[in-house]
């Protein structure tokens, strides 16, 4: 008989809200108090260019739909500030391909 392991997954009991430090260039969400935090960095790499980077969300609170508001930020950043995104991230591109937005599209800069 095979034993089931518990896990111990922490609860995420505050609304999501992600914060933007724009010296540090990058999103940030604040998990479980401020323990634990989700971040997507960008890079300034033309005057009005950003490579969205990279997207890292704690092992513990993946699959619940963090990454997403971290993308979404970055992406109504670039267009409320008109700039052109590149997608090194690869979290940010799925998530263009499941968010096909206009507004988004017209932003994002081909590889």
């Amino acid at each position: 008989m095979a034993q089931a392991t518990q896990m111990n997954v922490p609860e995420i009991n505050t609304p999501i809200t992600v914060e933007h430090d724009k010296k540090k260039r990058q999103f940030t969400i604040r998990l479980n108090g401020s323990h634990d935090r989700a971040v997507l960095l960008y890079e300034y790499v033309g005057k009005k260019t950003v490579d969205l980077q990279h997207t890292e969300v704690p092992d513990a609170y993946r699959g619940r739909g963090i990454a997403k508001h971290l993308a979404k930020a970055a992406m109504d950043f670039v267009v409320e500030e008109d700039l052109k995104a590149h997608l090194t991230c690869w979290y940010i591109q799925k998530y263009i391909k499941e968010n096909p937005q206009p507004q988004y599209l017209e932003h994002i800069h081909p590889m």
